[in-house]
């Protein structure tokens, strides 16, 4: 099981993986790239979904930090150091503190822009 000093450094590389892939500008031609893909079909669910996913820091974030966490725990070789509903539970608690971290910058970005 990873400790809290794991878990708050995979939080903080989780929500600053998401920001990158859903807001940066680096990436804005590949959402534009898929933007365009999905006004060539719009009635597409496939297309549709992509797009909700790029698009979400919810949605992208839940699979950016499993993957953040999957490779750490690879990596530092505590894969098969614990269950896989441990890891499942870890994978909630890395995502939900790096959602945590988006909604305080969030609000943050609020108050500075008021």
């Amino acid at each position: 099981m990873i400790s809290l000093p794991e878990l708050l450094i995979l939080a903080a590389a989780g929500y600053r993986a998401t920001q990158l892939a859903v807001h940066d500008s680096i990436l804005e031609p590949a959402r534009v790239t898929v933007f365009d893909w999905h006004s060539r079909k719009p009635t597409s669910r496939v297309r549709t979904a992509v797009v909700a996913l790029i698009t979400c820091v919810y949605c992208m974030g839940w699979w950016i930090s499993g993957a953040i966490l999957a490779t750490w725990l690879l990596a530092s070789g505590q894969w098969d150091s614990a269950r896989l509903v441990v890891h499942g539970l870890e994978w909630f608690a890395v995502a939900g503190a790096a959602v945590l971290l988006n909604r305080v910058d969030d609000t943050l970005g609020d108050l500075v822009n008021r």
